[in-house]
């Protein structure tokens, strides 16, 4: 009897909180107009204007606990001749729970500070940095599935595991190696592990490893294998603005040969908002970037 009431009130509990969840769905999303005006050496200056990025998001909270969430992206405004890029970003379904959650769907692996969130307000200068192109090759994103797990406040560990790479595609570097969703193996599968650390105010810490036995041509036993490895770390407060992100790339293969051994790279960003000296309601912050990257090296260092 006392197990019969003990369930009776677990089931009333679980109720009560569904009676009073409301689901929600929520539509969203944001685009960057480009302007790119730019001089190397003494040639003469080129200036670009490109509707770079047009991004629609759709959400839907079930229970307070699962949800779906999703991101379409039309990228240089139209798609032709191989020009432009239609692609569906993130689709998703996510639970969650005050320890950790999981998706699974089409996700973002943990790969550097702009990855997983890209969106224009979160790094300085019109386009990406450089080493977020051919270091981490953001956006990222594969067919897959991740769990997370907090074990203290401000600590978060994630484990996915996604679709292969495309062993075709690795080079100097693996931008071109993202399978994309679109019909991918998933022989080896790429692990991505990743911890985070935001337990201080302003302060987001942390670094994965990801690492892929990529089929050539769909084909298991001939691979090329990427070991990539990298850490960040963003500080932003007291109207200070500091990121630092390294990350190194490790090439070898299964009965195949890797053009390179290894390539990577580093870049720094500062930057101090004078917008509260100047009694401004906004901001206005002076910055620069320092940033050093290499798109391939081989047994001679070149």
């Amino acid at each position: 009897m006392k197990i019969l009431t003990t369930l009776i009130l677990i089931c009333f509990a679980l109720n009560a909180q569904d009676e009073f969840f409301q689901p929600t769905k929520s539509i969203g999303g944001y685009g960057e107009l480009h302007y790119n005006n730019s001089a190397i050496g003494d040639a003469d200056a080129t200036k670009k204007l490109d509707f770079h990025r047009f991004i629609i998001y759709y959400a839907a909270s079930f229970t307070e606990a699962w949800s779906f969430f999703s991101e379409v992206e039309l990228e240089h405004n139209f798609v032709n001749d191989g020009e432009g890029e239609l692609e569906l970003e993130q689709a998703f379904v996510e639970y969650r729970h005050n320890k950790g959650g999981m998706k699974a769907g089409v996700i973002l692996p943990t790969a550097g500070l702009i990855n997983e969130y890209h969106e224009p307000p979160l790094f300085l200068s019109v386009e990406r940095p450089e080493y977020s192109k051919y270091v981490i090759p953001t956006t990222w994103f594969a067919n897959g599935i991740s769990f997370n797990y907090k074990p203290l406040d401000g600590l978060k560990l994630r484990v996915a595991l996604l679709e292969d790479l495309n062993g075709e595609g690795v080079g100097a570097g693996f931008r071109s190696a993202r399978g994309k969703g679109y019909k991918t193996t998933a022989y080896d599968l790429t692990k991505n592990f990743s911890a985070e650390y935001t337990g201080l105010p302003g302060l987001r810490f942390g670094g994965s490893y990801t690492m892929n036995n990529a089929p050539i041509n769909s084909d298991p036993d001939t691979t090329s294998n990427v070991k990539l490895m990298e850490i960040h770390a963003k500080y932003v407060a007291n109207d200070i603005y500091a990121v630092f992100e390294y990350g190194n790339i490790n090439y070898d293969g299964t009965n195949h040969t890797p053009s390179y051994k290894s390539s990577g790279g580093y870049y720094l960003d500062l930057g101090y908002n004078i917008g509260s000296i100047l009694n401004l309601k906004g901001k206005l912050m002076p910055w620069f970037r320092y940033s050093d990257y290499n798109r391939g090296t081989n047994d001679d260092g070149v």
